[in-house]
Formats: C-alpha cells, structure tokens, sequence
C-alpha cells in the first residue's frame, strides 16, 4: 500500500475555483480524508510520503482529445511506436490523458492506425499518458473547408466503414468529426449519436444546418472559428448554432496562431468556461525545432509557433495543451481556474471518463500536476506515482 499526502499548495475544486487543501492518495487513486484516516488507523505502520505544494497550484492532469502528434510520431502513422512517444511526450508536460487524432485517409490506412491503437491500449505503457480513445477527425468532411485534410480522400458519411474501423479498434473511437451538410451527414448523426461524440467539423454548414445537426445529436464544434464559416450578425452559422444549444461544447486552440486573442475572449463570452474545451491539435513537429515535416501526408513548414502547408494553409499546431493553457492565462486574459477547467475537467465529460479522469476527487485516477506560479511544472504524478522523469 502506497499512501501519500500533497499539502499546504492551492488545489483545483471541481466547480473550477482554487482552495487551500490537502490531497490524500492510496496507491493508485485519490482517496477521502476520512478514508485516509481509517486506513491509517488500522495500519499504523503505514507510512505517508508527503510533498509539500507551498506557494504552488495542485491541478488534475489535463485530457487533449484533439491531438494528432508530438516530437517527430503522428497518430496517423498507425504504430505502437508512434503512440507510445506521444503518449510519453504528453505525460511530461502535465498531459495525462489522451485520444489520438486521424487524418482524412482512405479505409485500410484508418484500419491501421484503429488495430494499432487497440494493441497500444492493452500494452498499459508506463511513463505515458492514460490512453483513453481515437478521434476520428475524417474522412466525413466538406472539401470546400477542408483545411490541412488530404481532399482526396474526403467522402460521404458511411456508417458502416465507421462500424468496421470500431471494430478494428476493439471500441477505442470515441469522437467522430462530420460536415452536417454533406450527402447523408444528418442520417449519419441520427444513427450513431448515441455511441460517439459527434463533432461538427470542416464545414459549410449554415445555422440553420448545424442547428438540425445538433439537434439530430451533435455535441461539439471541432477547432471553433477554424475551418467554418465565421460568426456574422446575420449568417451566425455553426458557432451561432451552437452558442444557442447549452448542451453543444466548443474546442479551441489557444496557441495564438490559430485564433486571435479577442476572439478566444468572446468564445469564452459566448459558451462559458463549462462549455469549451481546450485542445492542442498539435502535430508531429511539436516539441522539435523548425523545418519541413508532414501532416497526413502532406508536406508542413514549421517556423516558430506557426505550422503551413506549402500553400500557406495553417495545419495543425505545434503546442501541446499545457503550453496553450499558459498561453491563453498568461497573453490572453482567461483565469487559470477556466483554462484549468477547460484543459481537464471539460475534455474528460467530452469523452465521457469524467467518472476516473478530470479532477481531483475521491475515487479518481491521481493524476496530479503541480504547478509553480509562474505556471512551470513542479511535479507530475500518474496513477499515484511519480514517472522515472521526475520533477
């Protein structure tokens, strides 16, 4: 039995505020004060590590669950290897949950990617991110917004390929990305909104359209402003449809490339600090230097923060999530509890592993970040323990 304490630092609460507090975990799991004391009284030898968080943020563990890649692998080159470097990358920077994101490719390179994702999740890796799904961001898409998506593969939503891709990926896809005006997208969203998150993505979609999708059973906007069209007072389009649903969640990139910092203001305006999500949609050349890399296949020049494809289209971006929440406190003006909340607690009721990931309570996974004033990270701890990279 593992006990530990963590003490005297400024602790995330669930309802997205900081308090003074003390965190109690037994081996794997955080555990109830009063849990803590009856095991400590029928074990009186127990003993108790106790890390000292003074003048420090204790916050639960961020969930991205848009992310295609990391340090040279991408989820879409459909190894273990791939997986595990992203998901030991993540682990590092505070990240300590995942789903994995596709590109738009044809059946048999997704079947890949969903059988090694399914070998990956058995594996349990050490040292890694919890792997807790895919998200299927393609091929279901407008090629009109296409964005950095391979056109070529872009078809018309097909529930059985998306039936065959679950299969192979033992269950794993949690997230399915779909443009509601294309050729059988609403049927689509009827069938299969009660086994995945259906995410309004690379899309045309009028308000009217995205009201009838969300009301079909879609629940979220992939990359809000990106790929869609804009927010106008009289063409509110899919960003309106969705401000006027209180059960529609918005993702958003607060790496300050892909969204202007009024803009990431007025979502949180608009939707709340409940109803957005954080994500990275980082690709494989984050946390490397600058140069050419690829992105589903097609060729991506990295200079700084920014990612293009040859043609200037903006693809993806090279910030994990840790690094957009301090972005988006530090040079955007969103209160560390919100950023907080929308990195962790929102991400994980998104892919519905609120009830083990998320937050800081009893009966929860301890995934645990401290974190230091100036928002560096002081201490990682995953599961209960504290990764052979130390702090």
């Amino acid at each position: 039995m593992l006990l530990r304490k963590i003490i005297h630092g400024a602790v995330f609460r669930e309802e997205g505020s900081f308090a003074p507090d003390t965190v109690y975990i037994c081996d794997e799991k955080i555990i109830s004060e009063e849990a803590y004391h009856r095991i400590t009284a029928h074990n009186p030898s127990a003993e108790t590590t106790v890390t000292d968080a003074a003048e420090c943020y204790v916050i639960p563990g961020l969930t991205d669950i848009h992310i295609h890649g990391c340090m040279g692998s991408d989820c879409c080159d459909g190894t273990i290897e791939a997986l595990q470097t992203i998901a030991r990358y993540e682990l590092r920077q505070g990240i300590t949950t995942i789903t994995p994101t596709t590109m738009t490719l044809p059946e048999e390179h997704l079947a890949k990617i969903c059988r090694a994702a399914k070998t990956f999740h058995k594996s349990k890796e050490d040292n890694a991110a919890d792997f807790c799904g895919l998200y299927l961001e393609g091929p279901f898409l407008n090629s009109v917004k296409k964005g950095a998506q391979n056109g070529k593969y872009i078809i018309p939503a097909d529930t059985a390929m998306l039936k065959r891709l679950q299969d192979a990926s033992g269950g794993l896809i949690r997230t399915v990305a779909i443009a509601p005006e294309t050729e059988g997208a609403m049927d689509f969203i009827r069938e299969n909104s009660s086994q995945f998150h259906i995410s309004i993505a690379h899309t045309t979609a009028d308000y009217n359209t995205a009201k009838e999708a969300i009301s079909c059973g879609a629940s979220q906007l992939t990359h809000t402003f990106n790929a869609m069209p804009p927010f106008s007072h009289r063409a509110p389009g899919p960003i309106g449809a969705a401000a006027d649903d209180t059960q529609c969640n918005a993702e958003l990139i607060c790496d300050g490339i892909h969204v202007h910092p009024a803009a990431v203001r007025t979502a949180f305006k608009i939707f709340g600090d409940h109803r957005i999500i954080l994500i990275s949609d980082s690709m494989r050349a984050t946390g490397l230097a600058d140069g050419q890399y690829d992105l589903g296949g097609q060729n991506v020049i990295v200079n700084g923060n920014l990612a293009v494809l040859e043609d200037g289209t903006i693809a993806g971006s090279v910030t994990n999530l840790m690094d957009c929440v301090r972005t988006a406190v530090k040079s955007m003006g969103i209160p560390l509890a919100s950023a907080i909340k929308c990195a962790a607690v929102n991400p994980a009721k998104a892919v519905s592993i609120y009830q083990d990931y998320g937050s800081i309570a009893p009966d929860k996974y301890a995934n645990i970040v401290i974190l230091d004033k100036n928002l560096d990270i002081k201490m990682v701890m995953h599961r209960g323990i504290i990764p052979s990279f130390g702090i």
